[in-house]
């Protein structure tokens, strides 16, 4: 294995720029002043929520095709009777081996694992993987995720109709008995909703430790969100992959185990 991520990077090791070191009452009169902007984002982002599920939606023909495990589904079969349905598109790099696949949807699928949650909402999760069945299936076993997993190759073009097909998305969907409707979607930026990692890093001095952040003078920005395949990936790979290498499992995705 070439990456032992647990252990400190190069970078903080080099003992990069840190913030002014002050008494705890000037420190807390300042946690103060950006409790208020927190607050504040807080609510706009309730408000946000608010006109979200306010929006109108669209139908879409109940019986588009996908692959499953046993073959052709359709989209209402997805929904597992639950009334609601968020699918995750996954980009795929036909015939690739596991390291050249996206990383940055690796990154999200990575997120997912506790579905309980969604599940009392009346919410099921899946992803719809752009690349045929079998070849993605066996990315997702690589990874050892456990999630719901369709190809959505035979209708991508129907079901994201209007949108960049081969881009990351995610969409919310609404059954009403046998009829569904799309009801939102995003793409971008828009699916860092799914991660707890980046959320994480904002709270952190440092941040998520790229060029584009608005960062003082001499904080560590090696990891370049510009050029995706350094900011999720290390040593040729996204970096979510080497724990499963150091497991010993295979990087082919076109034959079977």
């Amino acid at each position: 294995m070439k990456n032992d991520l647990s252990q400190p990077t190069a970078l903080a090791r080099n003992a990069p720029a840190m913030p002014a070191a002050v008494d705890r009452a000037t420190f807390q009169a300042q946690m103060d002043e950006l409790r208020a902007r927190e607050k504040a984002h807080t609510r706009e982002g309730d408000a946000i929520a608010a006109a979200r599920r306010r929006l109108p939606m669209v139908e879409v023909d109940p019986t588009t095709e996908l692959i499953g495990p046993d073959g052709p589904v359709t989209l209402l079969e997805t929904f597992e009777g639950r009334r609601q349905l968020l699918a995750y598109y996954f980009m795929w790099r036909d015939g690739r081996p596991a390291a050249d696949q996206c990383e940055g949807c690796t990154w999200c699928g990575g997120q997912i694992s506790e579905l309980s949650y969604l599940h009392s909402r009346d919410i099921t999760y899946a992803v719809f993987c752009q690349g045929p069945y079998q070849e993605s299936r066996r990315y997702r076993d690589f990874m050892g995720w456990d999630m719901p997993w369709y190809s959505s190759k035979p209708s991508v073009d129907t079901l994201l109709v209007g949108r960049q097909i081969g881009s990351m998305h995610l969409v919310s969907y609404l059954r009403d008995g046998d009829r569904v409707f799309e009801t939102y979607w995003t793409t971008g930026r828009g699916v860092e909703e799914m991660d707890y990692s980046l959320a994480l890093m904002d709270l952190t001095v440092y941040g998520r430790q790229h060029p584009g952040e608005d960062s003082p003078p001499g904080w560590p920005q090696a990891w370049r969100e510009e050029e995706p395949t350094q900011f999720w990936r290390i040593d040729g790979r996204p970096l979510s992959q080497w724990s499963r290498i150091e497991a010993g499992r295979s990087d082919d995705l076109t034959t079977a185990p």
